[in-house]
């Protein structure tokens, strides 16, 4: 026992060490008096549109996730998971697989009715553009993507913990591995089932981007345009891949709805994220995270509780598998605040990066406000939601930083 917990620990300081030493972990915050004045100056209708938006959309997001908290629960902590798993037949790879994937799937089958009302809500205030046959096939083309993705990895979990009694050391490796390979393999591979990605015509708008890029000393492989308009009318852009498949996005949306300069600055911040090595840092915080996860699963594995609960005898039975969900459910509820904090403090430094590179923090507060009217944000959402859920600054955090940015103050 003593081996797992130190390497555990070695693993844990490893990814503090990282985000240490990868992500700002303190930044001026963003002028409150600036925060007021940037509110004031947009829209009022805007803002209690994109407020009124939020609030229908809330009850039905928290439900959600209780729901399926409740789920996985009952399957993990009641032997009614090992149940289903069991009654599959083809001994533990049909179990591991077929039984693993219907367990798995339970938890966001039982939430697709109140998936279906939220997508009710995005049409009825204008957001979303999909037909109810385009949204399903969107929803089946995910549950295929979590299919393959979690066919391998249970398969490969089970075969691991079935070949060596040293299992969570080759099945810690496994998961780092995979994460790691999927940075890559992501962009090029599964992005393309969900979104068509044209190169960006030829033209002044292209050439001023690859030009910002350049001076940036950002190696981009390409930028694309995904189709984005055919399932929503939101404005986005991001950054992908790692090495040869790094690739910046922006959507249909965003060029078509946006002038030049904005559609510059919001691709500025992106070149910050590839600029940081922001995806490269997140691998290898996934790849630690991951390869931790599954040493927590072996120790967890020798609690007696939760496995007689869940009516098995060992964490590498696969009848055990909603245990493990249940294990993974609770941790990404106590890791999310702190990763969403992270990440928020990864997008401010994007945004620093934008405005140092495109020097003109008028356009940058402009975006910010587009972004917010288009995307229906509420642009000062209250204080604990935001700290437990949000993954980027609130609109009026941004404009607020381009003003102190416009006075001097980087």
């Amino acid at each position: 026992m003593i081996a797992p917990v130190v390497l555990l620990v070695a693993l844990v300081v490893a990814a503090v060490a990282v985000a240490l030493a990868r992500i700002p972990m303190r930044r001026p915050p963003a002028p409150v008096p600036d925060q007021r004045a940037a509110l004031a100056a947009l829209p009022a209708e805007a803002v209690a549109r994109g407020r009124a938006f939020r609030k229908s959309l809330r009850p039905w997001g928290y439900a959600s996730r209780a729901l399926s908290l409740v789920v996985v629960l009952v399957l993990g902590l009641t032997p009614l998971g090992a149940r289903i798993v069991g009654a599959v037949p083809g001994g533990w790879p049909g179990q591991a697989v077929l039984g693993g994937l219907i367990v798995v799937f339970l938890a966001g089958l039982v939430t697709l009715p109140l998936d279906a009302r939220r997508e009710v809500i995005l049409r009825r205030y204008g957001l979303s553009t999909q037909t109810w046959r385009g949204w399903t096939v969107d929803v089946l083309k995910g549950y295929g993507v979590g299919a393959v993705l979690g066919a391998v990895t249970l398969l490969g979990f089970y075969a691991i913990a079935h070949s060596s009694p040293a299992w969570w050391i080759w099945a810690a490796l496994g998961a780092a591995g995979l994460t790691v390979l999927l940075s890559f393999v992501f962009p090029v591979l599964v992005e393309p089932i969900f979104n068509r990605f044209t190169p960006m015509a030829e033209g002044p708008l292209r050439t001023r981007l690859l030009g910002l890029a350049e001076r940036d000393g950002v190696p981009v492989r390409d930028v694309l345009v995904a189709d984005a308009s055919r399932r929503t009318r939101s404005v986005n852009a991001y950054v992908s891949g790692l090495g040869p498949t790094r690739r910046i996005v922006v959507y249909d949306t965003l060029v078509e709805r946006a002038d030049p300069a904005e559609v510059a600055s919001v691709v500025a911040h992106e070149l910050g994220h590839a600029k940081d090595r922001d995806v490269a840092t997140g691998t290898i915080l996934g790849a630690l995270g991951a390869a931790g996860a599954v040493i927590a699963v072996y120790l967890l594995g020798q609690w007696r509780t939760p496995l007689g609960l869940a009516g098995v005898d060992r964490i590498t039975d696969p009848r055990g598998i909603a245990l493990l969900l249940v294990f993974a459910t609770l941790a990404g509820l106590v890791a999310g605040p702190p990763q969403n904090a992270l990440s928020r403090r990864v997008e401010a430094r994007a945004d620093a990066h934008a405005l140092a590179l495109t020097d003109d923090p008028v356009t940058f507060e402009a975006m910010e406000g587009r972004l917010a009217a288009v995307n229906l944000a509420d642009p000062d959402p209250p204080r604990l939601e935001h700290v437990i859920f949000a993954t980027h600054p609130t609109t009026v955090e941004r404009m607020a930083a381009a003003r102190a940015y416009a006075r001097g103050e980087r």
